[in-house]
Formats: structure tokens, sequence, C-alpha cells
């Protein structure tokens, strides 16, 4: 191959590189996605960060996950042939429940494997995003706090209201019971403790604690999630 050839062919791979690195760099900072190619195996990362915005617009100031952004992405790495497995990073402070709880409803019903990492908080609804994966980990300094469905807004005072209120507690312990270790009377137990919060009840669980409680499968990292993940990819092969 001539010196010519050869330049013309470098620069169209610097062009193609910059051009794929550019991309990555928008997906990450519009959605808070990135599929990584670079390994033995092709696997999406997936962040779930801040507030879970659902049908409502969170201020702009706002860290947000955004469902309508989740969702068809969850859609597109189900359908590809080439994705081999999903990383959920999660820190979060919870947020809209019927979105994040369609969102853990999508995770869990992936074929491919799927793993998930607590790194600095998964409160709330990021409770049942937590466990939706096929394994879980949290760091050793990672919290999950656990309470009973809040709304804001105007109620209205009727027994109807209640009965709702119950309806969503009941789908979000069943989720998380069905996708843990963790008893449903054991779930209710750390949902209602009043020792904990300030003005408020629940529970909060750092790192071992959501372990020993069977909510979370193990303390580790990212080295620890990304180990996990490969050997359940190949394990599907």
């Amino acid at each position: 191959m001539s010196e010519n050839k050869k330049e013309k062919h470098q620069n169209q791979e610097e062009t193609q590189s910059g051009e794929k690195q550019e991309q990555q760099d928008k997906q990450v900072e519009e959605y808070g996605q990135l599929t990584l190619e670079e390994g033995d195996a092709k696997i999406h990362l997936l962040n779930i960060i801040g507030e879970i915005e659902g049908h409502e617009c969170l201020p702009s100031n706002s860290k947000t996950t955004k469902y309508e952004h989740v969702i068809p992405q969850l859609a597109a790495l189900e359908d590809s042939k080439t994705i081999q497995g999903l990383l959920v990073l999660i820190n979060t402070v919870g947020g809209d429940v019927e979105s994040g709880l369609a969102i853990a409803e999508m995770i869990a019903s992936l074929s491919k494997p799927t793993v998930s990492l607590v790194l600095g908080g998964s409160h709330s609804i990021g409770v049942p995003l937590a466990v939706s994966t096929d394994y879980s980990f949290i760091v050793p300094t990672g919290t999950m706090m656990i309470h009973p469905v809040r709304m804001t807004g105007l109620i209205i005072g009727v027994a109807q209201t209640f009965d709702y209120f119950q309806k969503i507690q009941d789908r979000i312990a069943g989720f998380i019971t069905e996708h843990s270790r963790i008893s449903e009377e054991r779930l209710l137990k750390l949902m209602l403790e009043t020792g904990q919060l300030t003005k408020d009840v629940g529970s909060v669980l750092v790192g071992r604690q959501a372990v020993e409680e069977g909510i979370i499968n193990e303390v580790g990292g990212i080295k620890d999630a990304f180990g996990k993940l490969r050997e359940l990819i190949e394990l599907e092969a």
C-alpha cells in the first residue's frame, strides 16, 4: 500500500473513531446510557441517577432519569442481536412511583443477563429497581431507604383513597419480595419502622445490612458487577 493510501486509510479510521466517541458522549449526556464494546462481551450500561421523572417534568436544575428515554432503550436492548447483557448503576432518591415500577418491570422481563450496582443510594422506588436484575450488588457505603408510599398534591379523604394507596403499596412490596430474599412480613416491618427517620417512618439500610436483610445479593463494587455479568453471559452462551 502506498504512503498516500496508508495515510488516507489512517485518516478515515481516526474520523470514524472520533465520530463514534462523539456519539457515545452524546448518548451518555442525553440518556445516561452507553454501550461498552471494548471487552469480550458487548454490555449496555444504564445509569439511574437523581430523581426518576414521570409524567410531569421536573425543574431543569434537577438531576433526573427520564422513563421515556429508558423504556425505548430497554426495548432496543431486548431486540438487539449483538448486546449480550445489561449493567444498571443506581444512585437515586426515588421519584415517580408508576414510572419507576414500569422501568423495574421492564428490566425484570429482559431475556438477557442483568446486574445492578447501588453506588450512593437506592431510595424509595429505587429499591424495586435495584432488585429487578438477575443479581445485585451494593457498595459498602451505599444506602437503601425503605418507606411507605408517599403522595403529593390534593388528597380526597375517603376510603377509596386509602384503598388505592394500599394497592400501590402492595404492588411495590410484591415486586420486591418476588425479586429478592426478604419476606413480606419483614419488608413491612422495615417500612413502618418509627425509630430511624426523624419525623417520618421507614428504615435506612447501609451496605451489608441490605444483604443481611435479603434485599441485595452481595456487597461489591464495579469490578464485581462486571465480573458477575460476564459470568452470567458465559452461562447463556
